[in-house]
């Protein structure tokens, strides 16, 4: 069981409106490099359509890897730790209706650039897959002790480009990682407010 205790985080506490601005922040910065690339890089990115079997894909798709990243947290000690890091930083001072926002901002954001345009750019290809994986990995690097979470962030994104690179449709991983990321917040939550934790 991780402590949570000042000693072990190397990072300052950060408050409700740091969280919702740096979430903000790089949402739009994503998009500008998305956009960016498509307007100067003649990027063809993937089309979004909704239909209900993309969005039956896309919600199984966050489900499976929600249960996934719950069997690694159990399993990893070390990754356990590096994802408690992350989120106590990210979740602890973030309100309930503020998780609908831990979803849709780099859901959506991230999803354009990563599968919607650095995949289409460096082919649907297996190369291509594993680069821009390795990419959106690396975003989520944020200090020494969160490697095993990068390796989980890559490992995801091959799985939301393969599934972008199956069914054709930008939609699906969209909707898996807004789905991902809400459930995961909710459940650490819960989890921390369960045990009595102070949030």
């Amino acid at each position: 069981m991780v402590e949570h205790s000042p000693k072990n985080s190397e990072f300052e506490p950060l408050t409700r409106t740091q969280v919702l601005v740096a979430m903000g922040g790089t949402a739009t910065l994503l998009f500008v490099v998305a956009k960016l690339w498509l307007s100067f890089g003649k990027v063809s990115m993937l089309p979004v359509r909704f239909t209900p079997v993309d969005v039956a894909l896309g919600v199984a798709l966050g489900i499976g890897i929600t249960i996934a990243s719950s069997i690694i947290y159990r399993l990893w000690p070390a990754y356990s730790r590096s994802a408690d890091l992350y989120l106590k930083l990210v979740l602890t001072p973030l309100l309930w209706p503020d998780l609908l926002w831990l979803g849709l901002l780099p859901g959506l954001s991230e999803e354009l650039l990563f599968r919607g345009v650095m995949l289409a750019a460096f082919g649907l290809t297996p190369v291509g897959l594993i680069i821009s994986s390795i990419c959106f990995g690396v975003l989520h690097f944020s200090g020494s002790q969160q490697w095993p979470y990068v390796i989980w962030a890559t490992v995801v994104g091959l799985i939301l480009g393969y599934s972008a690179i199956a069914t054709g449709n930008l939609f699906v991983p969209i909707l898996a990682h807004i789905f991902t990321n809400f459930i995961s917040g909710c459940l650490w939550k819960l989890k921390y407010i369960g045990q009595g934790t102070e949030l």
